[in-house]
């Protein structure tokens, strides 16, 4: 079904998927011209129908293909259809280049009908009553048992994240033991002790003994009263806590002296005696003692 006409350097053809069609079916009706690069073809137009008889339902658009010796090869698809059992002939379809003309070879199609209808007056009956469609209990029970235990997995769901958030933290979808937040006295006081014992003054350390005894000072006055004290200067930090101890004049005294003296050992390199640096310990303990709150001191003394 496939004869090529060929004139000069232009080739054309027309090619059916399918020679036999089902009435009301569907097939691809292929055009196809190849040609040089400098040529120029009209494919043929079709309006809604092929040929009486035979329907175009879509229709693709032109597409151009290179081929390996340097031509092109144009191609269009044709849907077509038909709703009449025949067998129809497709007359040669024509291509034009300027004044030429290029003809495909001709097509047949063979449009089938299926079934027999029965056109006898025995055919003729009357409608059907509508048929009702028995109820499917097992399919709403699935579904609605389904539901169920969607629901109780939701609400399981969400008791385990509360009873796991209550025994620990969620982080990063991994489970870790909540994070312990130790009294600011007690942190403090441990730290001082350990400066005690390593009792680095001792070794001609006075400067990283002073900014290690400074520092747990001031991150206990973080802790403690919230005063961004580990930001600031000694002096800011003095301006800041002075209110705090204004019944408490000899604790800021203390804490005064111990701080000033740190910086002059930071800053302008001063060398201490080593009664100042036991005193600046001696200071430092007393601070944190003395600040830390009353019922925390009595809970402490109990429990000894």
């Amino acid at each position: 079904m496939n004869i090529l006409s060929i004139i000069l350097t232009i080739v054309v053809s027309a090619q059916l998927d399918s020679t036999q069609l089902m009435i009301g079916d569907q097939c691809d009706l292929r055009l196809q011209a190849t040609m040089e690069k400098n040529e120029k073809v009209q494919f043929p137009v079709y309006g809604e129908e092929l040929i009486p008889g035979i329907e175009i339902t879509d229709r693709t658009m032109i597409d151009s293909t290179g081929l390996k010796d340097g031509r092109v090869q144009l191609t269009q698809y044709l849907t077509v259809t038909s709703f009449k059992d025949s067998l129809f002939f497709i007359e040669p379809m024509v291509f034009t280049s300027g004044e030429d003309s290029f003809y495909t070879d001709p097509l047949s199609l063979n449009v089938i009908q299926p079934f027999e209808i029965d056109t006898t007056e025995n055919a003729i009956t009357d409608i059907k009553p509508i048929y009702k469609a028995p109820v499917w209990w097992w399919g709403i029970l699935r579904w609605v048992l389904l539901a169920l235990v969607i629901a109780g997995m939701c609400v399981g769901g969400y008791f385990l994240y509360k009873y796991l958030k209550k025994r620990k933290m969620l982080r990063d979808g991994e489970y870790v033991e909540p994070k312990v937040i130790r009294p600011a006295e007690e942190v403090a006081l441990e730290k001082l002790d350990k400066i005690k014992e390593e009792k680095i003054w001792q070794q001609g350390r006075q400067k990283e003994y002073h900014t290690e005894l400074t520092d747990v000072v001031r991150e206990y006055i973080a802790n403690r009263f919230q005063i961004s004290s580990q930001e600031q200067t000694s002096s800011e930090i003095l301006a800041d806590i002075q209110p705090v101890l204004k019944d408490r004049k000899d604790l800021f005294v203390s804490l005064k002296k111990m701080l000033s003296l740190a910086d002059l050992v930071k800053f302008a390199k001063w060398k201490t005696l080593p009664d100042e640096d036991e005193q600046s310990l001696r200071s430092a303990y007393e601070f944190v003692k003395e600040t830390t709150p009353q019922e925390q001191e009595e809970t402490t003394e109990s429990e000894e």
